[in-house]
Formats: structure tokens, sequence, C-alpha cells
């Protein structure tokens, strides 16, 4: 749509130009210029529609059904569940070749963490693969990214763990705990797939960047301290998660439990792995080096160990993986009892995090490739896969970061390469599973350890440091809360800091004074443009947010506060008298009727002082309720101007003339 630039430089739609344009009026002798437009009344249910469809549709899910026969809404409507069924009949076999490819080589990073993370998590080695088998095929027909890989994650294996763990002991009771693992995916699935369908998923925005930047930090450094009960061979660990508890217990068991045997072979395959992550970082080409070496690992230390027994003297191997794919699962979730509710609380949160994490892989990816994701629907796609996967052995599955990496660069074209990996995890269940009988803990606690030390992000943390200090404090605060206290404190201050932020912003929003930009008749921050000059007997204040029951006192009281710095300065300098003060109101979007209180208020007081107030381009929604609540007409009309200027101009002519 054109745009038509005001002299104060605020753009407005040329049709209100248009429409206002038989409203001129002459100031003076030798002005003319646009009256402030009123936007037609809506009735009130047309406004209650419009608030609901821009909250809850705003990407107008419905266009695409619109004049067309019922047969072919039918099969749009199964393309939307299925996105498959859309991209599928495009699907090509050099396509295919891609995915492939990137589907071999993500298993054979997967298999090995799979095992590693379902330990994290405190359940059995194989519970890992099923969870990288059944959700990856559900997630295949029903998500949007092309690039996302699926299965478990470090973080949300850790925070399930613990949370887990503090409800029940998995090595007196492994039976429930097993149980409340399912119960807490099925309700993470529920989660995720309720805030889709009801398109509620602006509420994972609450959690900053900033804060997820420090979360996943912390938890990075967790896990891998959590690491050194394998990596060094320590029979008695503590089960605490915060940086203090863990190196009391490492630097407790050093004369008497740690195995240099277990610390030989842990160190030189985390040396190999970093050696290998160092190599594909240098050449993007060589990414399969860092994708392979755990699997490579895995197999040399299996070796090893099985050649030189290395179990008889101290060190600890896995010893047993079950063997086939996931048994059902539906009737061992609790659906009734006090472990419900345990399972409900545990599922909300570890839901929300895997939610958190998967929209914001699949974003990453998305903008790379350029092509777009539907968040309600990545929503739904994961919340159904957890569900299903909860009834099929599987414990919370979501976007993995590091897998989807290598899966992008390995030249995936479609979630195709899901669905490869999820074959090749099958195979390994069923067939190779007992071969892993020999695989020593300490290689699946340096694949790990190499794997999240790429959650740290010194440079991230760098920038927020220097763009927004209270970002870095919401950062810093989930970082300290996770590595000295525990993973679901880390999480809690992460969110009361951003909430915070929100509400330090929402109640405390920015007023500033604007000055005349010279040989212009422009009005910006004087701050900004030390150049801009004060208007003689003219204040002009600018409030940059919407004006609410939150921050209307705080408004007001502000602008008086820049009255009266104003008046001081005038005394010292013996200047003119403020006679006028002019509220510049573009940014401020909307206003309730606390906000328009308020500047009765402040209208009050400036009659009692003899100032009288002027406002500057109002916008629609501003302007029609200051005339519903009968403001426009206890200022009166002609004290509403379009642009800061032609206040000015009427009021400080000769300021104008100096110009």
């Amino acid at each position: 749509m054109p745009r038509a630039v005001s002299d104060g430089g605020e753009t407005l739609d040329t049709d209100i130009a248009s429409r206002t344009s038989s409203h001129r009026r002459i100031d003076g002798a030798h002005h003319h210029g646009y009256r402030v437009g009123f936007p037609p009344r809506k009735k009130l249910l047309d406004e209650i529609t419009d608030a609901v469809k821009e909250t809850f549709f705003a990407d107008d899910p419905l266009r695409q059904y619109r004049d067309q026969p019922r047969s072919k809404k039918l099969l749009l409507g199964l393309q939307h569940i299925f996105p498959v069924l859309d991209w599928g009949q495009h699907y090509t076999f050099s396509k295919f070749r891609g995915d492939f490819i990137s589907g071999l080589t993500i298993a054979s990073l997967c298999i090995p963490q799979d095992i590693g993370y379902s330990k994290l998590a405190g359940l059995l080695p194989q519970y890992g693969l099923y969870s990288s088998f059944v959700p990856p095929l559900i997630y295949a027909m029903m998500g949007s990214s092309r690039d996302i890989a699926i299965g478990p994650v470090a973080v949300v294996s850790l925070l399930l763990g613990t949370l887990l763990q503090n409800e029940i002991d998995p090595k007196k009771h492994p039976e429930e705990y097993t149980r409340l693992a399912f119960t807490a995916t099925f309700f993470a699935g529920i989660t995720q797939a309720a805030l889709g369908f009801l398109r509620l998923g602006f509420i994972i925005e609450f959690l900053s960047h900033a804060a997820i930047v420090g979360f996943m930090a912390g938890a990075a450094i967790t896990i891998a301290l959590q690491q050194l009960k394998g990596f060094l061979g320590i029979a008695n660990f503590t089960k605490k998660t915060d940086i203090i508890s863990v190196m009391k217990s490492v630097w407790g068991s050093v004369h008497h439990g740690w195995n240099w045997q277990t610390i030989l072979i842990g160190a030189s395959f985390l040396a190999f792995l970093l050696v290998a992550k160092y190599i594909a970082k240098k050449n993007k080409k060589l990414f399969w080096v860092a994708a392979i070496a755990p699997l490579i690992s895995v197999i040399i230390s299996t070796t090893f160990v099985y050649i030189t027994r290395a179990d008889k003297h101290g060190v600890v191997i896995v010893k047993y993986i079950k063997k086939g794919i996931n048994p059902p699962s539906a009737s061992l979730i609790y659906f009734t009892g006090p472990n419900l509710m345990k399972g409900f609380k545990i599922g909300v949160v570890a839901g929300m995090i895997g939610l958190t994490e998967a929209i914001a892989i699949g974003r990453t990816f998305a903008g790379l490739k350029d092509y777009q994701i539907d968040g309600n629907k990545e929503m739904i796609a994961l919340g159904t896969m957890n569900i299903v996967g909860s009834m099929t052995s599987c414990y919370v599955a979501t976007g993995s970061f590091s897998r989807s990496a290598v899966n992008y660069m390995a030249g995936c074209q479609t979630a195709v390469s899901n669905i490869v990996m999820s074959m090749v995890v099958m195979l390994t269940l069923e067939l190779i599973t007992p071969l892993f009988k020999y695989t020593p803990n300490a290689i699946l606690s340096a694949i790990i350890i190499s794997a999240v030390l790429s959650l740290i992000d010194y440079h991230t943390a760098y920038i927020i440091w220097k763009v927004d200090k209270l970002d870095f404090l919401a950062c810093l605060g989930a970082f300290f809360g996770v590595i000295f206290s525990s993973v679901e404190y880390g999480l809690l201050i992460a969110v009361v800091i951003s909430l915070a932020k929100i509400l330090l912003q929402v109640t405390r929003p920015r007023t500033v004074l604007l000055g005349n930009l010279p040989r212009t008749t422009i009005y910006r921050n004087i701050d900004q443009y030390p150049e801009a000059t004060l208007v003689p007997g003219v204040v002009i204040v600018r409030v940059d947010s919407a004006i609410y029951f939150t921050n209307s006192n705080y408004v007001k009281d502000r602008i008086l506060r820049w009255l009266r710095d104003e008046e001081e300065r005038q005394q010292e300098q013996k200047l003119q008298k403020t006679e006028f003060l002019i509220v510049e109101l573009s940014p401020v979007i909307d206003i309730d009727t606390s906000g328009i209180h308020a500047l009765e208020d402040l209208l009050r007081a400036l009659e009692k002082h003899k100032i009288q107030l002027i406002l500057a381009n109002p916008g629609p929604a501003v302007i029609q309720k200051l005339r519903s609540a009968k403001f426009t007409d206890l200022i009166g009309e002609d004290k509403i101007f379009l642009t800061v200027g032609d206040a000015v101009k009427k009021f400080a002519p000769k300021a104008v003339e100096d110009v």
C-alpha cells in the first residue's frame, strides 16, 4: 500500500488521508493541513472478533478453504494435519538420495547418543533407542520442518531424570519409575498438542532467548558434570545435580573411587571426538567426520573392552540392552492415584522445554533454507508423537540441535530423513543390540560431554551483554540457577526474570523530550539528536508505549516531571515560561480507561499552571477511545493535531518562522 509522509516524519495510510481530506482547515493566514481522522465505529461483536482473530488466528488458517468444493476442502484438511500428503506428491528419487544419506548419517550419531541420554534420564538404555524409532515416524507424517531431527535430547533427558528422581528412586522402584516416565511423556504430549490445537503457542515466547541461552549453558555444564561418574569410573556418586555437590562427590572419591582404565578410555575417546568436531568445524565438507565419530568410538571401545576383558578390572559396561522393537506401554501410564498429578506436573515442564527447543531449531533451519514452518502445526505434531510415544515405551522426544545440524549439512530434503533414521534404529533394536553388551559407560559419557559442549554459546552471551544488560541478567540468573541449584530452579529463575523484564517495560515505559531538527519541521528525541533544539514556551514529550492501568500513573507523573525540570531550566536561564505541552502519541498503540483518567488528571494539573495540553498524531484505537470517553470534548478537537509540526505552527508560529 502506498504511504504518505507527514511533516513530523510520521507515516499515514493514504486512504486515511484521502478520507480526511474533506476536513481541511486554515491555521493562520499561511498554513493548511489534515485533521486527525476518526475511524468508523465498530460494533462490539466485531471488535471482539477482530481481537480474537489477531491473537489466535493471525495467520488466517482457513483462507485456503475459501471458494473450494467440498472434496477439495477434505483433501486440504488432511494435508493440513498430515503435510506428507502435500509434499509427498512431488517427492522424487533425487530428493530420496539426499534424505537417505542424511538419515544414515544422523542414525550413526543418534544410536550411541540415545543410549547415553536414556541413562541421563534414569532409564534403561533401550528406552533411548525406542524414542528414536516411533516419534520420528509420527513427526515425518505431521511435522512442517524439513530439517529437524527427532529423538531424545540431553537437556530434556536431564530435566526429566532430575524431576522423576525427586519423586521415585529408580534403583529401589524401577518399574514405578519407568511408569512415571511414560506418564510424564503422555502429559508432555498432551500439553504440546493442546497448545497447538488451542493456538496458544505464544505462551512459549515468555521464555526469552537470553534466558534460554543461560539455561542451556547451565544445563550443558550440569550434564557434563553428571558424566564424571561414568568418565572416572566412580561407583558411589551424588544424586544431586548442583556443581558443589558433584565436585564434593568427585574429589571425595579421588583416592579410592577413580578407575584409571576407565579414565584412559574416556579421555582418549573424548579427545578423538573433540578433534573430529574441530575438523568438521574447520571444513564444512567434512561434517560427516564428527557425525560418525561417536559410532566409531563405540565400536572401537566395545571391541577393546571385549578383547582385553577390561570389565574384569573395574571398567563398568552397559551389560544388557533388551532386543526387539518398542513394546506397548499404554497400560503402564498412571491415569489414577497420586502419581497421576506427579506425572502431569513433570510432563508439563518437560513438554514446554521440549517445545521451546524444537520450535527454535525448526525456525533456525527454515530461515537458512528460506521456507516457513507453522508453529501451531509443529506443536500438534510434537504433541501427537509424544502421546503415541508414551504408549510405545518412549520418553519425551523433541528436536535435537546437533542431529538437526548434521541432517542439514548432510543435504536432507524432507522429513524422510527421519524415516530412514527410524528404520536404522529399528534394525539396530532387532539385530545388533546384543553387540552393545561390552560398551563401556566411559565412552557414553565422553559422547555426551562432547555433544553438550556446543550448548554453551559464548558468542551469543557476549552479544546479549552488549545489547541489553537486563537480558544478560536473565541469562546469568538462569545459568547460575541451574549449576548452583538444580535444573528446575534454573528454569524457574529464567521464567521469573523474563516475566519481570516484561513487567518492568510495561510499568515503566520510556518517555522522551523532543526538539526541532534545524531547518526542518521534524521533531526528534534530544538525547538521540543533540542538535535538536527545544521550542521556546513549548514542551514536547513523546510516550513510547501503550498507556494501560499498569503504567498510566507513571506516564502522567513522568510528564509532569519533564515539565518541572523545564521550569527549573527556564528559571535558571531566564527563558520564556512554558505555555503549551504537546504529547506526541504516534507510538501509543492503545489506551484503556485508566490511561484516559491519567490524561484527565494531567489536563487538570496543567490547567492549574495555565499550561495548555495538545495531542499530536493519536492512532485509530486511541482517538476512537478518547472520543468515546468524551476526552476530545474536554480538551477540544482544535487541540488534537496530525503532527507535532502542525501543533507548533499553530501555537508557536514565531519558533517556526525562526526555523
